[in-house]
């Protein structure tokens, strides 16, 4: 995985996640390549296990972002040993944020009752998916999961946000955003309000509800297509051509380098977020080596108490050169190789 394919090109799965405990051994080989790895790449995903409340046997983290609070589990009678392997997430239903921040501009109030409305609406599509799976698993139309799962009881129910940012510079007529004292303690109020309303929906339905900040990998492009066509005012990230909105809560993009920054200004915020969230520490071009790499995640997990991050270096990929660390239009290799044939021919 260090060396990637036959062109240097990276692996993109699996995508390998390490449970950072307090007595993870950082000198010894296997950290070195590890984090040789992440220097290059940024392949591994980091667990918060050294600066956090939780064990390792109180979540399970599932693809690249999704990560399920167990311990909902042991107020089930069960305990973990009974349901930790029989859980997962029965779907998930994303909130467009910045839409909201638009049609209720300067209205807090108002902005939460319709809040309520769209969770209420979210609640009620995972209630009848509920259904109609465990409708379909009695049936005997899903044998294997009948099997070895039996019942959807365990499943999580999961709500997601998108669009935060975006939802403050609207609110705000663009006079805060994220980064803001004022934005931040908003987003704040936002997910603490979303935590509570889903509290109440597990009392309602008896089944489990988490959050989390959903990848929205092309949910972000087709809110913002949609919200473009209706709202052609609306302050989106991104241009007219292609527009998306923030990820979750996170930073406007190409907002700071230092990942130590990133690392401060969110981490309240991360430690909202009950089904899975991941910070990505982006690097301008790989690190100088796999102790630099080591020392910046170890310093990342003491200090803060996210419970997700990732290295991110940017890298470009040449068909005849392969990796080259940095981000490059064009080969600077194969510009030399051209500029030197060409002095060549006119000496020649």
């Amino acid at each position: 995985m260090t060396t990637g394919d036959a062109k240097g090109r990276v692996f993109t799965f699996p995508i390998p996640t390490y449970n950072m405990t307090p007595d993870f051994v950082w000198d010894s080989e296997n950290a070195e390549l590890l984090f040789e790895m992440t220097a290059k790449y940024g392949l591994p995903y980091f667990q918060n296990f050294i600066n956090s409340e939780l064990k390792p046997s109180m979540v399970r983290s599932m693809c690249c972002r999704l990560q399920l609070d167990l311990r909902e589990l042991l107020k089930r009678g069960n305990g973990l040993f009974g349901s930790a392997e029989q859980t997962g997430s029965l779907g998930v239903v994303t909130l467009n944020c910045a839409r909201l921040g638009y049609l209720y501009k300067g209205d807090e109030t108002a902005l939460y009752a319709r809040l309520d409305e769209l969770l209420e609406i979210g609640k009620n599509t995972l209630e009848i998916k509920r259904k109609v799976i465990q409708r379909h698993i009695d049936a005997g139309l899903f044998p294997y999961t009948k099997r070895y799962l039996g019942t959807l009881r365990n499943h999580f129910s999961t709500l997601g946000v998108n669009g935060i940012n975006e939802m403050i510079r609207n609110f705000s007529d663009d006079a805060d955003d994220i980064t803001s004292e004022w934005g931040n303690q908003f987003a704040l109020r936002l997910l603490d309000h979303v935590r509570a309303k889903m509290l109440s929906f597990q009392d309602e339905t008896g089944h489990m509800y988490n959050l989390e900040a959903t990848p929205a990998e092309g949910t972000t492009y087709r809110f913002a297509k949609e919200d473009k066509k209706r709202f052609p005012e609306i302050l989106q990230a991104g241009t007219a051509e292609t527009p998306y909105y923030t990820n979750s809560s996170q930073l406007p993009v190409g907002f700071t380098d230092d990942p130590f920054e990133a690392l401060e200004r969110q981490e309240a915020l991360q430690k909202k977020y009950t089904g899975g969230t991941v910070l990505h520490l982006y690097m301008r071009e790989r690190l100088s080596n796999a102790q630099a790499c080591k020392t910046l995640v170890k310093r990342a997990l003491e200090r803060f108490g996210l419970p997700y991050i990732t290295v991110t270096p940017t890298f470009s990929i040449c068909p005849k050169h392969g990796y080259l660390a940095g981000e490059f239009p064009f080969c600077p290799k194969c510009d030399q190789e051209k500029i030197a044939q060409k002095q060549q021919h006119v000496a020649a």
